[in-house]
């Protein structure tokens, strides 16, 4: 049997000291011959295309949130007008309850008061030659006022 001392001594490592890296890991090039090819990349392209890609994803969403604001502006404006129509609708003579869903019809007296009717511009008659016919409305859920029809001499603003 060997010495172990002997044994150690014998052994002869193959591998040049001089040509192993302690830790080829973290090499900034391959460190065999058969290893993947590694170049540094440029980063001013790097970041160039992050920008790029990063203004384009930013810009299209802020365009889809600009078209929200503009849906939303639009909604609102259409609801504060249904609302002042209201007002105005509210101020005239009403003899009846009006139901929800159903169309009335909004007219001028001689002496300038107005009215809510049932009766349509084109179903009174005789009777009908003391008013100018201003607008259909509909009564809607939120009682609110729905403009149908309007004549082209009256506005709802005055």
């Amino acid at each position: 049997m060997k010495d172990p001392k002997q044994a150690q001594k014998e052994f002869i490592n193959p591998i040049d000291p001089d040509k192993i890296a302690e830790n080829p890991h973290l090499l900034p090039y391959a460190h065999t011959v058969g290893g993947a090819v590694i170049k540094p990349e440029d980063k001013g392209k790097l970041k160039g295309r992050a920008l790029s890609a990063m203004n384009q994803q930013t810009d299209m969403q802020l365009s889809q949130i600009y078209e929200q604001m503009q849906l939303l502006a639009s909604q609102a404006q259409k609801i504060q007008a249904r609302k002042s129509i209201s007002d105005y609708i509210y101020q005239t003579e009403l003899r009846f309850e009006p139901l929800i869903n159903h169309t009335y019809h909004l007219y001028r007296k001689k002496n300038e008061q107005l009215m809510l009717s049932l009766i349509g511009p084109n179903a009174w008659g005789k009777s009908g030659a003391e008013l100018t016919y201003l607008a259909s409305v509909k009564l809607l859920a939120d009682h609110t006022w729905e403009v149908l029809e309007q004549s082209p001499d009256f506005s709802f603003n005055g």
